[in-house]
């Protein structure tokens, strides 16, 4: 087991407007889930992954709540999840998960990002090739044995796994399987009552951009502007 690749962490924003942002992107994805598979968590999965998600960022269990009734009610929002493929300053290859109920608009807006910042949004493809659409499973270390529990995972299609730390540096473990494999390892997980931290699919970076730290940062401040964007749910980069 070694060390999983992280791209380069940054803190751009206060600790309060983190939280905010990750409510929001907690909520909108109870609220994909729900609509879904429904609101019980016992017979639809990926709600499962996403309350789990929401207590992982502290999200407190009225606004969880909340956020379900609001997804079964008549007046729910009808979100989707859409993929944007840009090039940031330097050449590095960004790619921006959003979740919307309106794509001209976050579409406009992410354009603009990229274009300020000296870089700019491509075509769908245009990025794609440069990461693996991966699941991604980040574990409470405490009382596991890492290098047996990787053994074991192999089984329900683990491709990778090593040692992490999240923004608050507590340790983590991180394993990583196929998109298609996804099921089948949180299930595995659930079943043995190890504590998932967060889960989600995510798209990792088959290769790595070394810059300096000026440079790093121009890309970077394009990077936090992104995720600044209130349909922004997620940003993936390959700077090292």
């Amino acid at each position: 087991m070694g060390r999983i690749f992280e791209t380069r962490k940054h803190t751009m924003f206060a600790r309060y407007d983190r939280m905010a942002k990750a409510f929001t992107r907690c909520g909108r994805e109870i609220a994909i889930a729900v609509r879904a598979g429904g609101s019980d968590p016992a017979g639809n999965p990926q709600l499962r992954r996403a309350l789990q998600n929401a207590r992982s960022a502290n999200m407190p269990k009225d606004k969880i709540q909340k956020a379900i009734d609001r997804a079964m009610g008549k007046d729910k929002q009808d979100w989707e999840e859409v993929i944007y493929e840009g090039y940031g300053p330097h050449g590095v290859p960004i790619l921006v998960v959003a979740v919307t109920d309106n794509p001209t608009r976050t579409v406009a807006n992410v354009r603009v990002i990229f274009k300020k910042g000296g870089g700019n949004l491509g075509t769908s493809g245009s990025v794609g090739f440069m990461f693996n659409k991966m699941g991604v499973f980040r574990l409470d270390p405490a009382g596991v044995d890492a290098d047996e529990l990787e053994l074991e995972l192999i089984d329900y299609g683990l491709e990778e796994m090593g040692s992490a730390t999240d923004d608050d540096d507590n340790s983590l473990l991180v394993a990583r399987c196929a998109f298609e494999e996804f099921g089948a390892m949180q299930s595995h997980l659930e079943s043995v009552n190890l504590k998932i931290r967060s889960s989600g699919i995510e798209y990792i970076a088959t290769t790595s951009t070394e810059l300096g730290d000026a440079q790093a940062n121009e890309v970077l401040e394009v990077i936090a502007k992104l995720e600044g964007d209130d349909d922004v749910s997620k940003v993936f980069h390959n700077l090292a």
